[in-house]
């Protein structure tokens, strides 16, 4: 069974659904049709998404997402 390099997580609270995390990170990162809030798709934590993750992270206007 893989193991994750990284946790990767959305606060709903805090998204506000600009979608520069999907924008920037398609491979990690999705967007809820109701909201257009992000979540992390199934594999957005496997090991070769961990560079993805992060950017994607830093491109989030509100800090909405965690990288740890």
């Amino acid at each position: 069974m893989r193991r994750p390099v990284v946790k990767v997580s959305v606060d709903e609270n805090q998204c506000q659904g600009h979608g520069l995390c999907f924008m920037t990170s398609p491979d990690v990162f999705a967007l809820r049709d109701d909201d257009g809030h992000a979540y992390v798709l199934p594999d957005g934590d496997a090991p070769e998404h961990a560079g993805e993750a992060k950017a994607g992270a830093a491109s989030c206007p509100e800090r909405a997402i965690s990288v740890d």
